[in-house]
C-alpha cells in the first residue's frame, strides 16, 4: 500500500525525530560556542571571517552530518543551535542583544550554508561508507579548520580598521545661536530609533566643564558615559573634541577617537554637520561597516533631533 510508513519513519516513530533535532543542535551550539573561543582575539576582542563565516558554517556542515538524512531535521535543529548559541552567550555577558541582532543574517546564512552542503555531502557518502568513523573524523577536523583560518587572518585582526561617520542637519537659526545649544544639553525628548530598542546607548545629556581648548565635555548615556576633551575651538563654526574615555556595555570591538561639529550658515539657516571617527575590530568590512554607520548615525540623528525641538521652542516663546 502506498499509505503504509516503514518502521522508525518520522510519524511512527517521532521520539528519534526528536532525538536527533537536539543531538544536531547540541552539535552545532557545540562547535559554534568552541569556535567563538577559538576565533576571538581575547586582547582586543576582534571577530572576523572565522568567527562569523566559518564557524557558523562548519556548525551547519556538523549539524547535518549529526542529523541523519531528512531535511526537516536539520534545518530545525540549525535554527534551535542559533538561538541556543546566541541566548548562551548573551546570558553569560559574553554578547550583548545589540551584537545578537546585527550578526543574525550573517550567521544564519552560513549556518544554513553549512547545513545544506553538509546535507549534501552526507547523502552523497552515504553510498560509499555509513560507519560512524568517517563522520567522527569530519567533526573532529571542523575545530581545527577554524583554528587554522583564525591564525591565518590574524594579521588583520590585530589592527584596528578607522571610519569616519558624517551626519548633517539644516537648522532655522544663526550659528551663534546652535554653537549654545550644542555644548551642554540634557533631558533629550525625541522618538528613538530602532537600534536603540535592541541595546544601542542612547544619548540622554552632555555637560561643558569650561571653555576654548582644554575645556572637557561628558556625555551621558542610558547606560554608560564618554569624556572628551576640546582639542578645535572657533567659536560659532567649529568644534572638535578628541575621545579620552569611553565607558558603555558591549563595545569592546569598537572605540571612539574624536568627534567634530562644523556649522556652516546658509541664509537663515545653518548646516550643522557632525563627524565621529570610530575604531572597529569588525570584520569581514562590507558586512558590518553599515551596520557601524547606521548605530553611530542613529545617535548623530537622535541629538540633531532634539536640538531642532529646542530651537523651535526657543522661536516660539
Amino acid at each position: 500500500m502506498c499509505c503504509r510508513q516503514e518502521k522508525g519513519s518520522p510519524l511512527k516513530n517521532p521520539g528519534a525525530s526528536i532525538k536527533a533535532v537536539l543531538a544536531g543542535a547540541a552539535t552545532g551550539t557545540a562547535l559554534g560556542l568552541l569556535g567563538f573561543w577559538l576565533a576571538e582575539v581575547p586582547s582586543t576582542h576582534a571577530m572576523g571571517m572565522a568567527t562569523f563565516i566559518l564557524t557558523p558554517f562548519a556548525a551547519g556542515f556538523a549539524i547535518a552530518m549529526v542529523t541523519q538524512d531528512q531535511s526537516n531535521k536539520v534545518f530545525a535543529a540549525t535554527a534551535l543551535a542559533l538561538l541556543t548559541s546566541l541566548a548562551l552567550l548573551i546570558s553569560a555577558g559574553l554578547e550583548t542583544i545589540l551584537c545578537a541582532v546585527t550578526a543574525f543574517p550573517l550567521l544564519l546564512g552560513a549556518l544554513l550554508t553549512g547545513a545544506l552542503l553538509g546535507f549534501l555531502f552526507r547523502r552523497l557518502i552515504a553510498k560509499f561508507t555509513g560507519g560512524t568513523k568517517f563522520t567522527s573524523v569530519v567533526l573532529l577536523s571542523l575545530p581545527l579548520m577554524i583554528f587554522t583560518a583564525h591564525r591565518i587572518e590574524m594579521p588583520t585582526l590585530l589592527h584596528s580598521r578607522q571610519e569616519m561617520v558624517t551626519t548633517s542637519i539644516r537648522l532655522t537659526g544663526a550659528p551663534n545661536i546652535i554653537w549654545a545649544n550644542l555644548q551642554s544639553f540634557d533631558s533629550l525628548q525625541v522618538d528613538k530609533s530602532f537600534l536603540m530598542y535592541v541595546g544601542l546607548p542612547i544619548p540622554e545629556r552632555c555637560t561643558m566643564e569650561g571653555t576654548g581648548l582644554g575645556a572637557t565635555r561628558t556625555c551621558y548615556f542610558n547606560n554608560g558615559y564618554i569624556k572628551e576633551t576640546v582639542i578645535e575651538w572657533q567659536p560659532p563654526f567649529v568644534m572638535g573634541l578628541s575621545i579620552d574615555r569611553t565607558n558603555l556595555p558591549g563595545r569592546h570591538w569598537l572605540g571612539f577617537e574624536n568627534a567634530r561639529y562644523e556649522l556652516r550658515p546658509d541664509g537663515n539657516q545653518t548646516v550643522l554637520t557632525r563627524a565621529t571617527t570610530i575604531r572597529s575590530y569588525l570584520y569581514p568590512v562590507w558586512y558590518w561597516k553599515p551596520f557601524e554607520t547606521w548605530g553611530v548615525s542613529s545617535e548623530h540623528r537622535y541629538i540633531f533631533a532634539d536640538l531642532a525641538r529646542r530651537l523651535q521652542q526657543e522661536t516660539t516663546r
